[in-house]
């Protein structure tokens, strides 16, 4: 990739403000200079201003965008040089295990530990792939007494698929939970329940309901667990309309 594909790649990030405060400073250095970022800016603007947000679209807190990788990853930072170290003595340990002739045990764990690490590293993939292909994003802020989260959508129409990340969230108070549903012409659609966890941000990724005509928007709300039905009860937190 060179230097241009990067700003090329981020510009529907620019747009959502979901970039990191250095690269939101770095595309904006080069607005200026570049016509054609500056035109495709312009067009995926006028795209999304027709959009009827039910509240003022606000931008995620600083480190959001990191700590979404991070939350799909499961995995605590590392400093750069050992996202480098750490691969090559992998793979030493496995050609030095495989020139050995480790016992069958040992080689079954590794095979389930890389099995597993191939599975996040699709799942990161495939939430940034959705993010990337996005033809509309939403969000909308949730604010409640003493904190300060909101709910983004981003919706691939390609795949008909939504990725849905709900952050700053506190944990559901018990025998409650909160709940993602889609709005349809016919009502609402249960999407799925929200593990909502105040230190990482929730993220789901949901295939829109085939059988209940055009999904026109979203709608998170907080419901009674014994209550949980084919529709919402309970206190609406956030609504958003395609």
């Amino acid at each position: 990739m060179n230097a241009h594909e990067w700003y090329i790649e981020n510009h529907t990030g620019y747009v959502a403000r979901s970039l990191e405060q250095n690269e939101l400073a770095l595309f904006e250095e080069h607005l200026p200079r570049c016509e054609n970022c500056r035109k495709a800016i312009q067009e995926i603007e006028r795209d999304l201003s027709w959009l009827p947000m039910a509240v003022k679209p606000v931008a995620p807190r600083p480190g959001f965008t990191r700590q979404v990788t991070v939350s799909v990853l499961d995995h605590d930072v590392r400093p750069w040089w050992r996202r480098w170290v750490e691969p090559l003595a992998l793979a030493a340990m496995i050609g030095l295990a495989i020139g050995l002739g480790v016992t069958s045990r040992r080689s079954g764990a590794l095979s389930s530990k890389l099995a597993v690490a191939t599975e996040q590293l699709d799942a990161l993939s495939d939430t940034l792939g959705i993010m990337q292909k996005a033809s509309r994003v939403l969000q909308a802020s949730i604010k409640g007494d003493g904190y300060e989260g909101g709910m983004m959508i981003f919706a691939d129409n390609a795949s008909k698929r939504w990725k849905v990340i709900v952050h700053g969230l506190p944990t559901a108070p018990a025998g409650e939970a909160y709940h993602f549903w889609f709005i349809c012409p016919d009502g609402v659609v249960k999407g799925a329940e929200v593990n909502v966890d105040p230190t990482h941000p929730a993220i789901l990724t949901l295939t829109l309901p085939q059988d209940f005509g055009p999904v026109y928007g979203a709608s998170l709300t907080m419901e009674r667990l014994k209550d949980v039905g084919s529709t919402p009860h309970g206190r609406e937190l956030a609504n958003l309309t395609l």
